[in-house]
């Protein structure tokens, strides 16, 4: 909270224009504003149009640079409203500007301002205001003599729609909120061509996206269109309001009041749309690489499903406020300002966000490794913005913040392609130096002759005399991935080194004394002597296999042993290999 606090008064500080020392900071005195809100372009629209609905004509002429009598005025007040409401488009009055100044970026001089064209039976004319100062007042924004010259030939040439001619003078002229009574009649009329608009463009959408949708993502798509019904419909409605605005002699004011209606309505539709398309690809996507088993690219898929609708949103959002006339650019300058404090308060929030982004992209792990994230261990389930949820063997779920995977040590034994067999072998201390190469001799046959053992890396070693021991070190990697797998051949191998420390005549050693008693028997002596003479035979031959086996006879060997063994319980039920 304090940074944050701390931030904000930095940053207010620094955006500040430094006082003058030893002097007062003065206020600017704020400039008078005109009673009658003609202070922009905008407002001087805006302004002549509302007193002309209110039919205060008198009020209305105020916006005039007409320089006519009063009555005069008053008469070319009526005339232009009437020209503005049959001839002036609304998207002309949403593009006002409405700065002081005006809009400067036209090619007009900088006390001129483009209202917009109207169409006379002479060609186009430009309606303008003009900046005009009167008096010690501010500079106020008035339509132009120039345009007001124009306006009584433009109101001669306004003509009914033809088919006012047939109407009964109380259906022509009755009104209900500003609206004609035939303007009314004719949005009931254009509610079956809006029904029919709908079933069509959803047919369009249906038969264009079912075959795009396809060759994206391989799926088919036809259960997932009906979730683009209800955008469509909401941009049907948009296109019924824009008819009805098109065949219908509406005022000004009301014309623009339900243009930006249809305009919001757009954008939300369109911004609607486009978030249901990219949730129907994503899913489409996701089920796709399912059935490619392919992990990685799902959370992949996740991650920009979720971005694109951020992003989506987020420029619907700014489109939303553009049509409400917010300045842009001072928005994003305060989401600047405003982020930078957000940074400093959600650090850990953007750092677990950072973290899954690399995550996914950088694949260390992916859902359904085993791995071992710290002091957790695990299968990976899900691995989302924030934190990744694991299923631990307890089968409980632990989320780990992605921002701390990255700190934390992070072992996945998911990628392994074989598993590493390591057992320490400890003999008891009366065994002889040829027991000893007897016993290393055969499990260094046993690791050459075992099918499920990599024969290239596999070796056995005695490494040190330990306290009650004298040690052997194996090291071999068993083929496979599996670890149940491995726990059976480890088993298997296990139980044969058993059998050869057995048949050399001496024995596992314990981590203890040892203390011997006259029943007490000692090694079997027929068996010592038959592992000497067996290590005789070898040195005699020059056959012994120290510090290893010859090539020739590591070839002849390998992969020769039977397993799984002959009475094993696997083998009659067909797990031979």
């Amino acid at each position: 909270m304090w940074p944050t606090l701390l931030v904000a008064f930095l940053l207010l500080v620094l955006g500040s224009s430094p006082p003058v020392w030893g002097q007062t900071p003065a206020a600017a005195p704020a400039p008078p504003e005109d009673p009658l809100g003609r202070e922009s372009p905008r407002g001087t629209v805006l302004g002549f149009i509302k007193a002309a609905r209110a039919e205060s004509y008198e009020r209305a002429a105020q916006y005039l640079d007409a320089r006519r009598t009063p009555r005069a005025a008053e008469e070319l007040a009526l005339q232009l409203k009437a020209i503005l409401d049959r001839r002036l488009s609304a998207a002309d009055v949403d593009l006002l500007s409405a700065k002081p100044e005006g809009s400067l970026d036209d090619d007009l001089p900088p006390n001129l301002e483009r209202v917009g064209e109207v169409k006379g039976n002479e060609g186009p004319v430009e309606i303008q205001l003009e900046r005009v100062s009167r008096g010690a007042g501010p500079p106020i924004w008035l339509f132009s003599a120039k345009t007001l010259k124009a306006v009584p030939t433009l109101y001669e040439e306004i003509r009914p729609f033809w088919f006012e001619r047939f109407m009964p003078k109380e259906v022509r002229e009755f009104r209900f909120l500003d609206i004609l009574l035939w303007q009314w009649i004719a949005l009931v009329l254009v509610v079956p061509i809006v029904l029919g608009l709908t079933w069509g463009l959803s047919r369009l959408l249906f038969w264009t996206l079912r075959p795009l949708l396809f060759r994206l993502t391989g799926e088919r798509a036809d259960a997932h269109l009906a979730k683009v019904t209800a955008p469509a419909r909401l941009l049907t409605l948009t296109l019924a309001i824009g008819l009805w605005l098109s065949v219908t002699s509406l005022p000004l004011l009301t014309r623009y009041f339900w243009a930006r209606v249809a305009a919001v309505a757009g954008i939300v539709g369109l911004t609607w749309l486009l978030v249901r398309l990219v949730d129907i690809i994503a899913e489409l996507a996701q089920t796709h690489l399912r059935h490619l088993d392919q992990p990685p690219r799902i959370a992949v898929a996740r991650l920009v499903r979720r971005l694109t609708k951020v992003i989506v949103v987020f420029l619907g959002a700014l489109v939303l406020l553009y049509l409400g006339n917010l300045d842009l650019t001072a928005a994003l300058a305060g989401l600047g300002i405003g982020g930078i404090a957000v940074a400093f308060a959600a650090q850990k929030t953007l750092e677990n966000l950072l973290g899954g982004i690399l995550i996914i992209t950088d694949q260390p792990i992916r859902v359904g490794d085993f791995c071992k994230i710290g002091n957790v261990m695990g299968t990976i389930e899900d691995i989302g913005l924030r934190s990744t949820r694991i299923r631990t063997l307890d089968r409980t779920v632990v989320s780990v913040p992605n921002g701390q995977m990255a700190a934390e040590n992070l072992e996945n034994f998911g990628v392994r392609d074989k598993i590493w067999f390591r057992p320490i072998i400890s003999l008891r201390y009366e065994t002889t130096a040829d027991q000893l190469r007897y016993v290393l001799a055969e499990i260094r046959r046993l690791l050459y002759a075992h099918p499920m053992v990599e024969s290239q890396s596999a070796r056995i070693r005695f490494v040190r005399f330990g306290g009650s021991s004298l040690d052997l070190e194996t090291f071999a990697y068993v083929l496979t991935s599996d670890y149940n797998r491995f726990l059976e051949v480890q088993e298997d191998l296990l139980l044969r080194i058993m059998d050869i420390v057995e048949a050399s005549g001496t024995g596992i050693a314990f981590p203890s004394q040892t203390a011997y008693f006259a029943r007490d028997r000692g090694l079997d002596e027929t068996k010592r002597q038959k592992a000497i003479a067996t290590v005789r035979r070898w040195r005699e031959a020059q056959e012994l296999p120290f510090p290893n086996f010859p090539p020739e006879r590591i070839a002849e060997v390998e992969n020769t042993l039977e397993y799984p063994p002959p009475d094993s319980a696997l083998r009659r039920g067909g797990r031979a290999s």
